[in-house]
């Protein structure tokens, strides 16, 4: 990328070699703040789990604004190293048993908790309503505990995430939780009794599953999962 912005200038300014022997060391100099911009403790989601299926809705229009989040136009996909090992046992649990983890939101930048507010104060748009929240006013997801004005999700140890198959004749499909990611309502939440045992059953697994490798459940989503012991229980980034 570097060579590339450095050809360029090259070519459309005239300008004489020790000037342009500084902006191609500008040039590296940014490249290399940026690879080390995330903060100690943090680490790549690749670096530790390759095979996690990816699918960060908060970066498309499939959420419940109907939009991208600002914060997610370039998404860091990133999260604790501490989270990560710990979803290295999960994901590893799971493979014996031909399934694996999908992540919906990990980090979550607290620009984008601040795009949700803003989202939150505004009347008019309720473009996805019968989708997400259909039985709720949408100024009343805050204080009903669906949306957070302080994330965890913006400390680096919180996940959104689900359970896939990876093989068989259902491959690549999600388990049935009974209800979808970022529902709001109570169908979503643990003590539900909308959903079929075999549902339960199958939220209980996954429950069971990230607490025993030390997670904490959140009781109104499902999918929600903080790691017990995060190593920045204040600190709420915005990378």
């Amino acid at each position: 990328m570097t060579q590339n912005i450095y050809s360029i200038l090259v070519v459309s300014f005239n300008v004489n070699p020790p000037i342009k022997s500084l902006i191609l060391l500008c040039l590296i100099q940014w490249n290399l703040f940026q690879a080390q911009a995330l903060p100690q403790g943090f680490g790549q989601i690749a670096d530790y789990l390759p095979k996690l299926q990816l699918e960060l809705r908060y970066a498309g229009s499939d959420n419940f604004t109907g939009r991208p989040i600002k914060g997610y136009e370039q998404p860091k996909k990133v999260l604790t190293i501490k989270t990560l090992v710990a979803l290295q046992k999960v994901q590893q649990e799971l493979t014996q048993q031909g399934m694996g983890l999908k992540l919906f939101d990990g980090y979550r930048p607290q620009r984008a908790v601040n795009d949700f507010i803003a989202w939150s104060v505004d009347p008019a748009d309720t473009l996805t309503k019968a989708q997400y929240y259909p039985n709720l006013p949408k100024d009343e997801l805050f204080d009903r505990g669906y949306i957070a004005k302080r994330s965890g999700h913006s400390r680096g140890s919180t996940v959104d995430l689900t359970i896939i198959y990876t093989s068989g004749v259902n491959q690549g499909k999600e388990v049935d939780m009974g209800s979808p990611w970022d529902f709001f309502g109570s169908i979503s939440w643990y003590e539900t009794t909308q959903i079929s045992p075999k549902q339960m059953a199958q939220r209980r697994f996954l429950q069971e599953l990230m607490v025993a490798h030390g997670f904490r459940t959140y009781a109104k989503e499902w999918w929600h999962f903080t790691l017990k012991e995060e190593p920045f229980p204040n600190t709420y980034f915005d990378l």
